[in-house]
């Protein structure tokens, strides 16, 4: 294993492990601005002790989420010295933006959210609900617009030549609004909510089983699972149109995801298979013909590029890219199917009867988490043999101080910590879990309280 290896790698441990935590402090806080609202609208103690209880969990998923973050940007100056000399301008005001006005806004209004149920109004709190709300996702959309740069760069100009050359921005709203940067953004933010709805739902099932708080898990369960629903299929849109784009954008991407190596033809879409790169074939796969011509231009003859108008030197790892791509599809038809369920049985008015039902969303918890992830690795890897599409190469990008010995090193170290860290996420989270939200009766849950 090259230091090159190694050092993606490494940012592709610590930024997996970090991205546990975003997306669902994304999707609980619009959760979070749920609850509290229908506290304000119907003053039930209910809907108090339910927006208390998730504020204990969204309070812990930040504070990982925060300290699982830090290390990649200092991993920007200590691997990749060529990398961050050349992005420094653009990275630079796009991240700047996302500390003084995401974070700065999210931490900020945290600790009325966490401490000031009894120190300020109940509007005001509400109010400290919906701007840590929007500060998690206006986080969102700084790093979004940053990684969708080097995806689809726009609005700059290349100063100085060779170990020197850096981006400098030219038009700083061709930078935030750069051809993929919206389409990713919708995509994300839908991933998000799913995490923090699956979440929700996960947990009040397992309230529901062990025959726990069953009050606040069914009204729970409720608001999650209409997020769910509503998230899933947005996401099935917005995913659609990031295809689209990155069709015309990133068309060596999309010939990798679908393992379409014909230079240009008309396109199936594979629902699974094994790609054999020698072959340059799908191998054991099952495949819709035309399918993916018609998905991206609505006709089944139409030709698509493929693998073989690139140079080898300038193609993604096929496989990779083509499992990822398809797992991340599978789960996330499983999710809507999952949401769909959900919701009939809930109509039917048995949800909370099918105990089979409540077990598969207990463990359902782990398909946005898994799809998330499986997105990521299809966006990055499809990006690959470039860290900056058609400008910078990843082997370009490297710190030349850094030996094989130190990026191992700190593999290691990190990956002892991040395994440290997640037990102790897990045990708090289950801590918090098992004491449960404040006992409410079932007689009084329905009862206004007065702050």
């Amino acid at each position: 294993m090259d230091v090159l290896f190694l050092s993606r790698l490494q940012f592709a441990l610590t930024i997996g492990f970090h991205y546990i935590f975003p997306p669902m402090s994304i999707g609980l806080g619009v959760l979070l601005v749920l609850m509290e609202g229908m506290y304000l609208k119907t003053d039930k103690r209910l809907y108090h002790e339910m927006t208390k209880f998730w504020v204990k969990i969204f309070g812990l998923i930040f504070a990982i989420g925060v300290a699982s973050g830090i290390v990649m940007e200092f991993e920007f100056g200590t691997n990749w010295a060529v990398y961050s000399r050349y992005v420094g301008d653009v990275f630079g005001s796009a991240l700047a933006a996302e500390g003084v006005f995401a974070f700065f806004l999210e931490s900020g209004f945290l600790a009325i959210l966490l401490f000031g149920w009894d120190k300020v109004s109940k509007r005001m709190h509400f109010l400290a609900t919906v701007l840590v709300a929007f500060g998690a996702h206006f986080s969102a959309i700084w790093i979004v617009v940053a990684n969708s740069w080097q995806q689809t760069p726009a609005g700059f100009h290349i100063v100085g030549s060779g170990m020197d050359a850096r981006a400098e921005i030219t038009n700083f709203w061709a930078m935030v609004f750069n051809p993929s940067s919206m389409d990713r953004l919708w995509h994300v933010l839908m991933g998000a909510w799913q995490a923090g709805a699956w979440l929700v739902i996960s947990v009040s099932a397992y309230y529901l089983i062990r025959k726990k708080y069953a009050t606040f898990a069914k009204a729970s369960i409720k608001i999650a699972l209409s997020l769910a629903i509503a998230a899933s299929l947005l996401q099935l849109v917005s995913g659609h149109s990031s295809a689209i784009g990155v069709s015309k954008n990133q068309p060596s991407k999309l010939a990798a995801m679908e393992a379409h190596f014909e230079e240009s033809a008309p396109a199936p879409m594979y629902l699974f298979g094994w790609v054999n790169d020698k072959r340059q074939a799908v191998q054991f796969g099952v495949k819709i013909p035309g399918m993916l011509s018609w998905l991206v231009t609505g006709d089944p003859k139409a030709n698509i590029t493929g693998l073989h108008a690139f140079p080898p030197s300038d193609r993604p790892p096929v496989n990779i890219v083509f499992q990822s791509y398809h797992l991340m599809v599978a789960i996330g038809m499983l999710l809507i199917l999952l949401s769909l369920l959900g919701i009939y049985y809930w109509w039917r008015g048995s949800l909370f009867e099918k105990r089979w039902l409540l077990w598969i969303f207990v463990f359902a918890v782990l398909g946005p988490q898994l799809a998330n992830q499986l997105g990521w690795f299809t966006a990055e890897v499809g990006r690959q043999p470039w860290i900056v599409f058609n400008q910078l190469r990843t082997s370009q990008a490297l710190s030349e101080a850094v030996t094989h010995n130190m990026v191992l090193g700190s593999i290691i170290m990190f990956s002892i910590i991040y395994i440290l860290l997640f037990v102790l996420f897990l045990y708090l989270l289950n801590e918090k879990i098992q004491k449960g939200p404040e006992a409410i009766e079932e007689e009084t849950a329905e009862t206004p309280r007065r702050a």
